[in-house]
């Protein structure tokens, strides 16, 4: 970390119940899913010298499920991924896979955000998911509305890359529902230095 850098305290990590839980829930995920497909015109994900912030849309309650299964792509990286804090109460087991607390609901939680974000993207082997909308939202909706939170983490940044990730889950001619999933082209915050977290 930067000299200065105020650093959040991560969760530790257990990486023989991250292995497990992504055994658990691409089994999980295969049982409830005719496909999960992963776009073949999407970006490809960047090499691991950079952090990566990964933001995505939040379509349904499977999003973190699929999103465990698309990061068996990248194991070989650190992880995290931004819950609900209340959630993360209930669910304490989520910690140890790399799941941080996120109040959307108070400044506090705000910049308590910006601090856990700041310390995951210090190390260039880390990869942070984030669902920028803050809420379940119809993949329709337009203007996106997405929270304030992830550009200004962005503008935060003196390296990294941010990734967008699209999802959205369909009815086709199976009983059981397709997950789609498309990387958009990545965005290095060195090309775009002293964008604020609005223009972000």
């Amino acid at each position: 970390n930067p000299p200065g850098c105020d650093v959040a305290e991560l969760p530790r990590r257990w990486p023989w119940a991250i292995r497990g839980f992504r055994w658990y829930f691409r089994r999980y995920v295969r049982k409830s899913f005719h496909a999960v497909r992963l776009a073949k015109a999407g970006a490809a994900f960047p090499p691991a010298d950079e952090p990566v912030l990964i933001v995505l849309n939040h379509p349904a309650w499977w999003d973190p499920l699929v999103g465990v299964v698309l990061s068996s792509a990248y194991a070989g990286r650190d992880q995290f991924a931004a819950i609900d804090a209340a959630a993360l109460t209930q669910y304490r087991i989520f910690g140890r896979l790399g799941f941080v607390g996120v109040d959307t609901t108070s400044l506090r939680g705000a910049a308590n955000f910006l601090k856990i974000g700041e310390t995951i993207l210090s190390e260039p082997n880390r990869v942070f998911w984030v669902t920028a909308q803050g809420r379940f939202a119809d993949v329709r909706e337009r203007p996106l509305n997405l929270r304030s939170g992830v550009g200004h983490l962005a503008a935060r940044l003196s390296r990294g890359v941010v990734v967008p990730l699209a999802l959205e889950y369909a009815f086709w001619e199976e009983r059981t529902p397709e997950a789609l999933a498309r990387y958009g082209d990545p965005i290095r915050v060195a090309d775009h230095p002293g964008l604020d977290g609005k223009a972000w």
